[in-house]
């Protein structure tokens, strides 16, 4: 183990959700023009893209390591589950969906907390499940910095009540377009998936980042309006050509049908869908000197 601190951005979207970016430029992007050591795909109720960036990362040697994630919609608030094997149903209570993250030995982090809005878990919740007796339902980790608009409105606080329950913190960018990535960043001593493991569970990881600009917000908002305008159309040419494709999923192979893979050989059809796409032009060769 070195002395500089690992890296990690574990809250990222791709085309598969609601994310502008497939896992190939998301690589691409991470491997050449940050410095973070680990990343988390955690689109919405989802992980085959997830599952695709760790079989190409894997696959190429890149030197940024994968975490397959999911961003859980819960009755509770959205929840980051890190380390999943298969995908977490959504619309559960928080309390169910954290334990079912944990029977597959997974992360549970709520997602821009405190924030008065839906998809945000609050205090009471939070504490309730903090001070429970059985540790499968309580959270390990806190995102306290979030870059966005939700991030924003409470970041203060909620870095106050992280400490206040004894949670660790994290800073995440919630990326939904590549350039984005690492806006928001955790620190640990290490530099893989097992260290920050380790990290989250000793309460040693630090949280970095920078708020977005309004215009910034505004901007990727736009794109993601053409990209579900997109969506539709090919979603609904597919049934009507009968042809069995559909959308960009943001993967090699994710735009044929089924997008979702059964359990059983979920990994291994990722992975050899993943293996088409390595070629001369497929976003994965240095685009230039690191910056």
């Amino acid at each position: 183990m070195t002395g500089r601190l690992g890296r990690a951005d574990l809250h990222i979207h791709t085309l598969a959700s609601d994310g502008t970016s497939g896992i190939l430029e998301i690589l691409d992007h991470v491997e050449h023009r940050t410095t973070l050591d680990v990343i988390a795909i955690t689109d919405h109720e989802r992980i085959d893209a997830a599952l695709a960036a760790r079989s190409i990362a894997e696959d190429h040697g890149l030197r940024v390591q994968v975490i397959v994630g999911e961003e859980i919609t819960t009755r509770g608030g959205h929840l980051l589950a890190l380390g999943l094997t298969r995908p977490v149903p959504s619309l559960r209570s928080l309390r169910e969906s954290i334990a079912r993250v944990h029977d597959q030995g997974g992360i549970a982090i709520p997602a821009h907390p405190l924030v008065p809005y839906p998809l945000c878990a609050q205090g009471r919740a939070l504490r309730a499940l903090v001070g429970d007796a059985d540790a499968r339902f309580h959270p390990d980790a806190l995102e306290v910095f979030n870059p966005t608009v939700l991030g924003r409105v409470r970041h203060r606080r909620v870095v106050e009540f992280a400490r206040e329950i004894g949670l660790p913190p994290v800073g995440n960018s919630d990326a939904h377009i590549a350039d984005a990535i690492g806006q928001g960043w955790t620190t640990f001593a290490g530099s893989s998936p097992d260290d920050l493991r380790a990290a989250i569970a000793g309460h040693a990881t630090h949280w970095h980042g920078s708020f977005h600009e309004t215009a910034t917000q505004v901007g990727v908002f736009g794109k993601q309006l053409r990209k579900y305008s997109r969506d539709i159309r090919a979603e609904v040419g597919g049934r009507v050509r009968g042809t069995g494709t559909g959308r960009d999923l943001g993967y090699p192979g994710g735009h044929l049908r089924p997008p979702a893979f059964d359990r059983s050989g979920a990994a291994g059809r990722v992975r050899a869908a993943a293996r088409v796409a390595p070629a001369a032009g497929d976003g994965l060769e240095p685009a230039g000197p690191r910056p």
